[in-house]
């Protein structure tokens, strides 16, 4: 019993040595942080160490593993306590530091709380386990930015370009190429012997310069394909629907029936599109009249390489020939004979840099239908059927994307299916022409592309003089202003006649177009024509002159109320040849 009672003395007489509470790392089975964290208070209860005093490292106040105070750690201290720890107890007198839970020295000099005896327990109670620091990673701290930027200012719109991409179906009348032949000489010169007067001056200038975006048709997506229906009817009145002489002129109320698809491929590379159009004019109080028409081109344009390119061409004409045309001979017919051209062409387009040269050769077919006189008798036209084969060679160079002159060599051939004709001549002939021009593109205020040659025509027939004479082409739009589009249109050619001992027909015909938006929906359009025919080797001279005003008001997208008023004049040295007209027409447009 005396030892016991020594034993308990020596115990509590010896200094208390605070309780660690650093967390024992998992890997090392050493405190993971040793030196810092928590340890015993006065009361037992986990508080914070500390401060290391200025100039000590962290090992040199590090003691024994067990932080005892020869080892320069002080723990304990209300200032350190936490403010949710319950007071302390007061110490026990003459034994300071000495904390109130039952304490045990171990062998190794270490102090461990509750009532575990193992020499080398360095972990604690799962009480205050629970109240320690969370452990750490090992290795040294590292300081890294935690805040991320979530907004990020719009860039300056005056510093960056901002690209739109186009809307499809809507056509962009400052961009969009209009369809137009891409040899102007070879696609008109066929037909401009074969076509009437009356259609040159026409019931329609070119096709309509493209209307506010606002109210363009939109179309249909087919595929890859946008396509462009328009349904047009009109009524009005045509004072000579025959478009023959005054004194036997019979006027009519006239009925027009338009129909039109247009369509173009929405293909990355390579395109395909084309103009299908066609008419019927009804004329019931005059049924010899009354006569259809048809025109149409459909264009491919295939991108083999980024220097070559291979075009292809398929086109058509559908018209009427005038029982008064000199051509037909026969005054007295009682219908209008029909006539067709179409053709196609080939040709591609090499790019060396900036010089560029395209070859391309085109085949062209004219048939004429048999004219019906007064009498019954039958007047075969069919000595005048004929192809034609051509041939041009292009070579422009491009100083500068608005301005590229080019040089064209022109040559073609012309083979009538009969070898004579009624009178017994051979009209068979060859041509060929230069041509020196350039493509326009100023600011995109003035576009297209003009030139001017000379053009000889050699015929197989020696009773047949031959023709030289000069050639002229132009194709130019110029945007005066946002509301307002002027239209110029001009070609020349040698066109092929029957009239005995001419051998050919010198043609000029020229467009002048104007067209001015007075509203986003309302739009006024005048122009005018000029047509001159002039026979080599003969006395006959044809001149015509067409004036056009149409007003288009656009109801909606899709729906279209349109006016137009027609003039034509036309005067020729034959006898009854000579004509005029007035054509009044009233009608709705709808491009579904």
């Amino acid at each position: 019993m005396r030892l016991a009672a020594a034993a308990l003395g020596v115990t509590l007489a010896a200094p208390a040595a605070a309780q660690r509470f650093d967390a024992t790392s998992p890997v090392t089975g050493q405190p993971d942080n040793p030196g810092i964290g928590q340890d015993t208070g006065p009361n037992g209860l986990p508080t914070l160490k500390r401060t290391i005093p200025d100039g000590l490292s962290r090992d040199q106040n590090r003691g024994a593993l067990g932080g005892d105070a020869a080892g320069g750690e002080q723990t304990g201290g209300d200032s350190l306590r936490s403010p949710l720890s319950p007071p302390a107890q007061t110490q026990i007198p003459g034994q300071p530091g000495v904390s109130q839970l039952s304490t045990r020295v171990t062998t190794g000099g270490r102090r461990t709380g509750g009532s575990s005896t193992a020499p080398a327990n360095l972990a604690p109670s799962t009480l205050l386990r629970t109240r320690a620091a969370p452990p750490r990673r090992i290795g040294s701290a590292t300081r890294r930015v935690t805040q991320d930027v979530t907004q990020i200012p719009p860039p300056a719109l005056r510093l960056t370009p901002v690209v739109q991409q186009a809307v499809v179906g809507v056509p962009n009348p400052q961009v969009a190429t209009p369809i137009r032949p891409i040899l102007p000489f070879q696609s008109i010169a066929p037909a401009l012997g074969l076509l009437t007067p009356g259609f040159i001056l026409g019931t329609d200038l070119a096709r309509a310069i493209p209307t506010d975006p606002a109210y363009a048709p939109i179309g249909y997506q087919v595929g890859t394909f946008t396509v462009l229906p328009t349904f047009a009817q009109s009524v009005g009145y045509d004072s000579n629907p025959d478009q023959t002489t005054r004194q036997i002129a019979k006027g009519s109320v006239a009925l027009r029936t338009d129909a039109t698809v247009d369509f173009r491929s929405n293909w990355s590379s390579s395109s395909l599109q084309g103009s299908l159009r066609g008419s019927y004019l009804e004329t019931p109080q005059n049924e010899a009249a009354s006569r259809p028409a048809a025109d149409g081109v459909v264009r491919l344009r295939v991108d083999a390489n980024r220097d070559l390119r291979i075009d292809a061409e398929g086109r058509f004409l559908v018209d009427t020939q005038r029982t008064s045309s000199a051509n037909l001979q026969a005054a007295t017919a009682t219908t209008r004979p029909l006539l067709a051209v179409y053709g196609g062409s080939l040709g591609a387009t090499e790019t060396f840099n900036r010089l560029s040269v395209t070859l391309r050769g085109s085949v062209d077919r004219s048939e004429f239908d048999n004219a019906r006189l007064a009498d019954g008798t039958i007047v075969n036209q069919s000595d005048r059927n004929l192809n034609q084969y051509s041939l041009q060679l292009r070579t422009a160079y491009e100083i500068n994307p608005d301005f590229s002159p080019f040089i064209d060599l022109l040559g073609d051939t012309r083979v009538y299916d009969r070898r004579f004709d009624a009178t017994g001549v051979r009209r068979d002939s060859d041509g060929i022409a230069v041509a020196f021009g350039t493509s326009i593109g100023l600011a995109r205020s003035v576009t297209g592309e003009i030139s001017a040659g000379i053009q000889h025509r050699t015929y197989v027939d020696p009773s047949l003089r031959d023709i030289n004479a000069p050639l002229l082409n132009a194709a130019l739009v110029w945007a005066a202003s946002p509301l307002t589009t002027v239209r110029l249109t001009a070609a020349t050619g040698v066109t092929e006649t029957t009239i005995p001992g001419s051998s050919g027909v010198l043609t000029e015909v020229a467009t002048l177009e104007v067209q001015h938006d007075l509203l986003r929906n309302l739009s006024i359009v005048l122009g005018g024509s000029y047509l001159r025919n002039d026979y080599q080797s003969s006395s006959i001279r044809e001149n015509g002159f067409s004036a056009t005003a149409r007003l288009d008001y656009h109801f909606t997208r899709w729906l279209t109320l349109r006016g137009t008023y027609i003039y034509q004049k036309f005067d020729s040295t034959v006898a009854g040849s000579s004509f005029r007209e007035n054509t009044f027409l009233l009608g709705l447009r709808v491009n579904p």
